[in-house]
């Protein structure tokens, strides 16, 4: 299994200098501000997003301070929407731990998420860059979008995949993009190299998304930090249960589709719908799908160099279809 440590090799200087500025980002006098920052700070993930910044950056020439403000600026961004996610959907753990809304209430996370998102942007101006900041301020109209298509999504009990690819391209794989994008952009990169690089954080984002989604269906709660069959509980159609409404018979069909039209999601109709979706391959066919978009995503990066800084690339989208959680 690759490892984060393993990719973050040939970017360590710009992760030291990521790391002191990234927690002086959280610092603040308000005393309750800074007790929820530093809960944020100390429960923060593999930092994906700044990884993605960086490699996208050094691929196309060497790493700038504005490449480091931009990967900032992002984590905080994406810190922000996990802290408002977890308020709309209702969510009381986030990486095995308890969420801020479950420690302080939705009132206290709602200010919370709002503060950090500011930040953001305060952080993406200090770029001086203003394809950078138009950028990460599209991303926060984009994030939005897709969280209230997905609701849009789950009201109607969505089937479509298109519509499903739409929600993740929005909610997941927009700041994935902005990441690879902006990493080109803050090293001057010419605007093949931003516009591939794009695609490739479109694409890796898109496989991220699928994971998560399998991982709804086959993982248990220690696993991936929070109860298996979320997902459905909350009406989200993911790949797996689309795939298995949109090819079992009729009869079948119509049995779960009236559950999920009921929302009538007790434990035993929620065990009956992963069940479902396994048994009618799809869990198969959310490998494959995922497995071709990651083919697209190798052939983005054709008109790079074969060499250190690629071969990270690449083996981050290798690391996010073979994690475990």
């Amino acid at each position: 299994m690759i490892s984060i440590e393993q990719i973050k090799v040939p970017v360590r200087e710009e992760f030291e200098k990521f790391d002191k500025s990234f927690k002086e980002a959280f610092a603040s006098n308000n005393e309750i501000l800074s007790i929820v920052n530093n809960y944020l700070y100390n429960n923060k993930g593999k930092q994906i997003r700044p990884l993605l910044t960086f490699l996208s950056a050094k691929i196309c020439g060497p790493t700038t301070e504005s490449t480091i403000n931009t990967a900032i600026s992002l984590e905080l961004l994406h810190t922000a929407s996990l802290v408002h996610d977890d308020i709309v959907d209702d969510t009381y753990e986030r990486r095995g731990k308890e969420s801020v809304n479950a420690l302080w209430k939705n009132k206290i996370a709602v200010l919370v998420g709002d503060y950090i998102l500011s930040q953001s942007l305060h952080i993406a101006g200090k770029t001086r860059n203003l394809d950078i900041l138009d950028k990460i301020t599209y991303l926060g109209k984009e994030l939005s979008d897709g969280e209230l298509l997905q609701i849009s999504n789950a009201k109607n009990s969505m089937t479509d995949e298109n519509k499903y690819l739409e929600v993740i391209r929005k909610k997941t794989a927009a700041l994935f993009s902005v990441c690879t994008s902006c990493g080109a952009i803050s090293v001057n990169a010419d605007a093949t190299k931003v516009e591939r690089l794009n695609e490739f954080g479109n694409i890796y984002g898109i496989c991220f998304q699928i994971k998560d989604d399998i991982f709804d269906y086959i993982s248990t709660e220690k696993e991936i930090g929070k109860p298996v069959g979320n997902d459905i509980r909350e009406g989200k159609i993911t790949l797996p249960l689309l795939y298995a409404l949109n090819t079992a018979q009729s009869t079948e069909r119509e049995k779960y589709m009236k559950i999920l039209h009921e929302k009538d999601f007790t434990k035993e109709n929620v065990d009956k719908l992963i069940q479902f979706a396994i048994d009618n391959g799809g869990i198969e066919y959310a490998i494959k799908r995922m497995h071709d978009f990651e083919q697209k995503a190798i052939e983005t990066l054709d008109i790079f160099e074969d060499g250190e800084i690629k071969e990270k690339l690449l083996m981050t989208l290798r690391h996010t279809i073979e994690r475990k959680k």
